[in-house]
């Protein structure tokens, strides 16, 4: 009997998830449910590209001759506001009613918002979704001086947007650095006079308290002084979207629940991407979702066969006219010993993170390119003993490491 596999959400791991039922099932009827009339895209892309044409097939995760191809039936525009597990079926805001087999829900995550005076005024956005970065772009269209809070990757590429269009930026950090989760110190410090040379106003440690103006943003109070500003714009991380599951028996505590086969506590209910809660840990990180989606896919038409593993996570960073990737721990009080090669001249700052005879993470101000040896070697787990790591170079180690992987281990 043709199976009907119903998808909630349009981000990567609803792709992935679509994909890979197609490839286990080619007769399955997969249908992909999005409350946006746009079909899947790159969320990055609002950021990183915020001027481009956000409505051009460049931002799409699939162009839609692929959905056709792969006979995937999209529906954009069509909110499920419920799902009833007992009778597996769900109801779009239109009140239709729709029965699945087997169900993913892929609701993703929102913007966390800041619950303090002024944020309600206009002038103020986060940005999560296709018609909030028009939205926000067209409302700066005449304005100069924008205030960005959040020094995460998504600030600060969003930062370089609005800078390139011509308008002065003032990025607000909590933290004593930037990309405090990604970066060390010095790293940090490289790409924070990044930005100060492109012109940007850098404040850390800032504590932000109103935004002030009559309606609309005439200004923003920080550590008991005001910024003048036409807009604010911030991103202090998500929050996985739980409203379809609230009054459901799936079970939740940060995102939802879901075991190493991306199933949830209820039978024929699978949940992957942002949403997710597994081991503990919520991930929000693209590469993860896309993982979470592909084995959350086979599963549904395979019966649990597939087995989640969490990948190395790795941020990349390209903007300021600057390149740089963050791979695995990268946190010194878990580390026994780190590497380092920098040289202020030509900008080069690579380092490594060690512990127990391995390598964990690295830090390099280079293209996403030179990340995928390293991303071998913390997979692999290979040895660093006998190695004399504080007289080594960085280049010296990896070419040791290369012949270590290339030899087999015998017994």
């Amino acid at each position: 009997m043709t199976k009907n596999y119903c998808i909630v959400g349009t981000g990567v791991a609803a792709v992935n998830a679509a994909k890979a039922i197609r490839d286990q099932d080619p007769e399955g009827n997969i249908l992909v449910f999005g409350s946006e009339d746009s079909l899947p895209y790159n969320r990055i892309k609002l950021s990183k590209d915020l001027y481009g044409d956000l409505r051009s097939e460049k931002v799409l995760i699939k162009k839609e001759a692929w959905y056709q191809k792969q006979q995937i039936q999209t529906f954009p525009n069509t909110a499920i506001m419920q799902i009833d597990v007992e009778e597996h079926v769900l109801v779009t805001s239109a009140g239709e009613r729709i029965s699945y087999d087997k169900l993913l829900i892929c609701t993703g995550a929102k913007n966390r918002k800041l619950p303090l005076p002024g944020f309600d005024k206009q002038g103020v956005y986060t940005i999560r979704e296709m018609h909030e970065a028009e939205a926000f772009k067209s409302y700066i269209e005449d304005k100069s001086n924008i205030v960005n809070i959040g020094g995460g990757i998504q600030g600060l590429e969003t930062a370089w947007s609005i800078v390139k269009a011509g308008k002065k930026v003032t990025i607000l950090e909590a933290a004593p650095r930037l990309m405090a989760r990604q970066l060390d110190e010095k790293a940090s410090s490289i790409l924070k006079q990044k930005l100060e040379a492109a012109g940007v106003d850098v404040r850390l440690q800032a504590a932000v308290q109103q935004v002030v103006g009559e309606e609309s943003v005439a200004g923003i109070q920080v550590n008991e002084s005001t910024i003048s500003c036409d807009s604010v714009i911030y991103s202090i991380g998500v929050i996985p979207n739980l409203d379809l599951v609230a009054n459901t028996a799936v079970t939740t505590r940060q995102g939802i629940i879901v075991n190493d086969y991306m199933e949830t506590n209820i039978p024929d209910v699978y949940a992957a991407g942002d949403v997710t809660e597994w081991k503990g840990t919520v991930e929000g990180l693209w590469d993860r979702a896309m993982d979470q989606g592909k084995v959350a896919g086979k599963n549904m038409a395979s019966q649990g066969t597939e087995v989640y593993r969490k990948s190395i996570p790795l941020t990349v960073f390209n903007a300021f006219d600057l390149a740089l990737f963050s791979m695995g721990l990268v946190d010194e009080s878990q580390c026994d010993t780190t590497l380092l090669e920098e040289d202020d001249a030509t900008g080069k700052y690579t380092r490594l993170f060690i512990a127990n005879q391995t390598l964990i993470g690295v830090i390099s101000f280079e293209s996403v390119i030179a990340a995928a040896p390293y991303k071998t070697v913390i997979e692999s787990q290979v040895s660093l003993v006998g190695l004399d790591l504080p007289a080594m170079s960085i280049q010296e180690v990896m070419a040791v490491v290369k012949e270590r992987l290339a030899t087999p281990v015998t017994a």
